[in-house]
Formats: structure tokens, sequence, C-alpha cells
């Protein structure tokens, strides 16, 4: 199909989601390699988002296309209810890099079937029904994972019962972080004022993923741990963005060693070449239901080829040692952002961790006024993400920030060349900043 084609067809035949359908205007995408995706006209694109922060092992590994391949070959599907060798080898390996006690495993879809079931497990587990979970989160978008989210996608969706939202300790640009031991206090006091008992979990993203890139101060998610020891509630912690290397660890709790009840993962773990997605339980809670109904099933649960393109893509991080690259290649990428905020005084905050980063873009440094609102966009910010798309440099420009999470195979000279495309575009963004 020539670019026109695609586009004519795809929007009128197909609906793109969280957008107006009439104003969407899709970059055609024919073929990709590497850190790179092309048009059919042939137009070369720098993958500076992973997509959707999930094709951590680059695009086109020949190693995972071949596991897919011979997978199909051998056996496409069997349902739930059967054992086979890619689910029995999935689970033993992702037993071996998960934190802690963490090993066993409820395979889903994707994220928000994982962020949906791990509620459903803490509250068949505790017998209780009140779920935690905090504003600046996304979490997915069905009925549970969209209750729990924590951005304006939330607004129009009826609740959930049995959601209660607390504050995040980021509290916004101009304000900026609460500290570890405030953020903690006010949380035990909202358990306190919700009634500790009734509480069955609290679910978090460890480091905030597309509503800011936000890093917890030290001490925080350890005191988070030490918080639901203390009340019986579940850790469940939502590492569909942020694990598989993204932070420079397996998992981004890695960072500060702590073991939560539940963890959620989906993403990295076939680098999204295969929908697959996960919930990991520690052994005493995946030991109650030995004798007690698990409460949840799905048609693709296990899917031989998931779970196939997983064990491959797993092999890959291992074999080309990701893990420690994106770590690696975290540290220039903390450089060249850094750069940026020297130059432009548009450039009110950075923030990265690994290959997982983001600008913030302000009126005013020193009032720090946002450059768009709150879930909001303004003519800079729009202009900003033309210039990305014009040179040939794909990623999230959203509300006043952008993002900057490649492929964790991207060399130093291709984080350059991204990076010498956004400082060229920030010339628009400096322009609304009074001399």
């Amino acid at each position: 199909m020539t670019s026109k084609e695609m586009i004519e067809l795809s929007t009128r035949h197909t609906i793109f989601e969280w957008s107006a359908q009439g104003a969407m205007d899709p970059i055609p995408v024919a073929r990709a390699s590497g850190v790179y995706f092309y048009t059919p006209d042939g137009k070369r694109f720098i993958d500076f988002n992973s997509q959707l922060m999930c094709v951590n092992i680059g695009h086109g590994d020949a190693r995972v296309v071949k596991a897919i391949e011979a997978q199909l070959a051998v056996l496409p599907y069997a349902n739930p209810f059967m054992a086979t060798e890619s689910r029995a080898k999935l689970g033993a390996k992702l037993a071996s890099v998960t934190p802690g006690d963490i090993d066993c495993f409820f395979f889903t879809n994707g994220g928000a079937e994982a962020n949906e079931n791990a509620i459903k497990i803490a509250r068949a587990f505790t017998g209780r029904q009140k779920i935690l979970a905090r504003y600046r989160s996304y979490h997915g978008g069905t009925a549970g994972a969209i209750a729990v989210t924590g951005d304006p996608r939330r607004w129009t969706e009826p609740p959930l019962p049995g959601i209660v939202h607390v504050l995040h300790p980021y509290r916004g640009i101009a304000r900026g972080w609460d500290s570890a031991a405030e953020a903690l206090e006010y949380l035990d006091e909202v358990i306190q004022l919700e009634g500790p008992k009734q509480i069955a979990a609290f679910i978090l993203e460890p480091i905030t993923g597309t509503n800011g890139i936000l890093i917890p101060p030290d001490g925080y998610l350890e005191g988070v741990r030490a918080i639901c020891d203390k009340y019986g509630i579940l850790m469940i912690c939502d590492e569909v963005m942020s694990g598989f290397g993204r932070t420079g660890a397996w998992f981004a709790v890695d960072h500060w060693k702590v073991v939560p009840d539940l963890i959620t993962m989906a993403k990295g773990l076939t680098s999204a070449y295969v929908p697959l997605g996960a919930v990991g339980l520690r052994r005493p809670i995946a030991d109650h239901f030995a004798d007690k109904v698990f409460p949840s099933g799905l048609t693709y649960n296990s899917h031989p080829l998931g779970c196939a393109a997983a064990l491959a893509t797993l092999a890959v991080y291992e074999e080309d040692g990701l893990i420690a690259r994106a770590k690696e290649r975290g540290v220039l990428m903390r450089s060249l952002l850094e750069d940026l905020a020297a130059k432009h005084p548009s450039v009110g905050a950075i923030r990265s961790i690994g290959l997982f980063g983001i600008v913030e873009l302000v009126r005013d440094r020193a009032k720090k006024v946002p450059l768009a609102p709150f879930a909001g966009s303004s003519p800079e910010m729009t202009a900003l993400g033309r210039f990305f798309r014009d040179e040939g440099l794909y990623t999230f420009v959203r509300w006043n920030s952008f993002f900057t999470n490649p492929p964790l195979t991207i060399t130093a000279d291709e984080l350059r060349e991204g990076f010498a495309i956004i400082d060229r575009g920030l010339a628009i963004t400096d322009g609304a900043v009074p001399d």
C-alpha cells in the first residue's frame, strides 16, 4: 500500500485509541529495523519512544522472529487448561529474574489485563475489597485498570466500587516533591481514615510512566512496603512500562530492593512482538489457591506463541547484556538531557533513570509555569510535535512534556542523533520564554 491508501483505509474502517477520530493524522508504517521505522514512501524515523515504551530489544530481532515461526510450526495454540513447553519454561525463567520469592505467574493478553487480574487476586486472597491507587498514574483501559488509573483518561468512566485515590509524592513542576517522610505519613493517615482492615491492596507504578517518569525519593518505596506489611495490605507494583531493563535493572523495584506481593508486566516481556502480559505472585499468595478456585480465566492465557516470544526476548536481554547496556546508555542520556537544560530556557525539568526519560517545558523557569496546562496542549507544544515528525523523530509529546525512551539497543551515535533533532526543535519552545 501507499501511505495515502494505508491512512485512508485505516481512518475509515478502524478506531484509533484516546483520540477524536476526525483529528487523526497517523504515521503510516511499512517496516522497521533496529531503532528505526519507515513509511511506505521510505521516510525514516528514529524511534525515541520504543513505540509505546515497549519495543525494548529494538525492531525485527531475528532470534525472536525465528522463535515465533518455530512455535507456529509446532503448536500455534493450546487452551489454558493444558501444559505446554513454552509455558513451563517461561514460568521458570521469570521466577529466576523477578524479585524475591515471586515465582508463580498468571499470563494475560497485556498490561491492563494483568492489573485487572492483580486486583481480583488481591481481593480473593485478603477477603477485603478496597484498593488504594495514586493520582498521576496509568494502569490500563479495561474497567478495573482504568478505575485505579489516576489521570484524565479515567474522568469519563463510572467508578469501580472500592477504589480510593491518594496523592502522588510529586505535586507538579511548580510545587515539586514531597519528601518520602511526608508522603508516607500522608499515606498512613489515609489508610487509617479508610479502615486498614477494609483495604486489599495498594497498586502503584514504582516509577510512574506516561504521567511523567516520576522517580520516587529514596525511602519511599521501602516505606510503602513497611506500611503495607503493618496493615496486611498487598503491595501491587505495576512494572508494565518500567520492567525488563527500561530503568537499567530487570525491574524498577530492584533499585530499592523492594519485593512487592504482586508484580504486573507486559510490553518488554515480549518486546511487543506478540501480545503477552503476566501477574507475578509471591509463593504464599500462589499457595492460597492450591485448594481454592483461582478467580479468573482468559482464552489466551499462557498462549504458546506469546510464551515462546517471551522466552526468546528474555534470552536476547541476557545474550546482549541489554540490562547493563541500558544503565550505561542511561548515563549518556542523562548527560544529553543536562545539556538541553543548560542550553534551553524552556526546559523546566529533566528526569531519567536508565533509558526512561522526560523533559518538562515551561514558559517561565523561575516561576515554573508549564508550557501547556495539565491535560491540555498549547501552540508551542503542537509545533514542537510537528517539528519532531517532520525531522523524523518519533516520541510522545504530551501536555508540557516529551519523552526520551529509545530501545535498549540504541548506540551512542543513534542517541546523539535523536538529541540533535530535539536540540533544534527546542528553539520553537524557547521562543515562548520572555527575554
